[in-house]
């Protein structure tokens, strides 16, 4: 099932929480909104599933227009991020749910629900819980049986809002893995909201990266991680350092009135002067984390301090301390206006 959106508005009060949107979502695709807290993105979600309505604009289902279907209609699933199961029921009649409340022409037998469930239990892997009540499960299981309750009236889109954002760290990665893996097994249409920049490059196959109400850029996870198309982008996805011009960065000077984007890992650093366009610094801390060193600099008269990435065997063949005297620049950068970069 596609979806096109198409000059989207939504307005409430004084503020305009999305600006004419315009987005094609593929059939049996996994994509993301991505962006920091009020950009529009759970708005656009909820929309999507017939919760909000668009002030204007229009919303299409395989080209079929959805504006004036209610949410029972659309045949969507959404997953809630405090899972919002039932607290009486066992993990059985939670799935079972919105089989029992269709319509009695559409409602299937008890049979057929009780083959149904628990073949969802067995996509989920929970089929041995079938019997247990929400409060006895773990977090990754509650979220794991909302999933397959959304999932038991065979939705043609399924909507996740933040699914993962009440777990901890390492269930949220293990969680996020078995999603892209359920992804590839089931191909339904999939739209996951989430402010987390790493989940959303882990999991999707595209990501809408929105700002403000707006889309600044849609692509795939290495494109707008690689290429980010707006000073907005870089800075929102992944660790990045900042030189302005008036700051004579050498590598700047060329550009006029910009601000260079330089990812931590993509700067060399010597103890020599390499050229023309190496700046001397100072060493300011070196943190070892896990696989990788984290060296944090500083250019004579800054107080602000420029980070460096290097792995582990890059820095045991040139170990630092702090108070050295080095020479870093970077081996690939982004310029923006300073204006645009904001």
């Amino acid at each position: 099932m596609s979806i096109s959106i198409q000059n989207l508005n939504k307005q409430f009060g004084t503020y305009k929480a999305l600006d004419n949107i315009n987005l094609e979502v593929n059939s049996g695709e996994l994509l993301a909104l991505l962006g920091p807290s009020g950009c529009g993105k759970t708005t656009l979600l909820r929309i999507i599933g017939g919760m909000e309505l668009a002030d204007f604009g229009k919303l299409l289902f395989n080209g079929e227009d959805v504006e004036q279907r209610d949410a029972r209609e659309r045949n969507v699933g959404f997953v809630f991020q405090h899972y919002a199961l039932f607290r009486h029921m066992t993990v059985f009649e939670n799935v079972a749910f919105g089989l029992r409340v269709k319509p009695k022409k559409e409602r299937p037998n008890e049979a057929e629900i009780k083959r149904r469930v628990h073949e969802l239990l067995s996509l989920v892997q929970l089929d041995w819980l079938h019997d247990r009540y929400p409060a006895q499960l773990s977090g990754g299981q509650r979220q794991r049986i909302a999933l397959a309750r959304a999932l038991a009236v065979e939705p043609k889109i399924l909507l996740l809002d933040e699914p993962f954002g009440a777990l901890d760290a390492q269930v949220r990665k293990e969680l996020r893995r078995w999603l892209r893996r359920l992804h590839d097994e089931l191909h339904i249409t999939s739209v996951f909201v989430t402010h987390d920049q790493e989940e959303a490059l882990e999991v999707a196959d595209r990501v809408v990266v929105m700002n403000k109400g707006v889309i600044e850029q849609v692509g795939t996870p290495d494109e707008v991680y690689a290429a980010p198309a707006t000073s907005f982008v870089y800075q929102f996805i992944g660790n990045v350092n900042l030189f302005h011009s008036r700051d004579h960065a050498p590598w700047t000077s060329e550009h006029g009135d910009v601000v260079a984007y330089v990812r931590p890992h993509d700067i060399d650093i010597s103890t020599t002067r390499q050229d023309e366009t190496s700046l001397p610094v100072e060493v300011k801390l070196v943190r070892a984390i896990g696989s990788i060193v984290r060296v944090e600099v500083a250019a004579d008269g800054s107080s602000e301090f420029i980070e460096i990435e290097l792995s582990r065997e890059r820095f045991d063949a040139a170990p630092l301390a702090n108070g050295d005297r080095v020479f870093i620049r970077p081996r690939q950068f982004r310029v923006f206006e300073e204006a645009s970069a904001a």
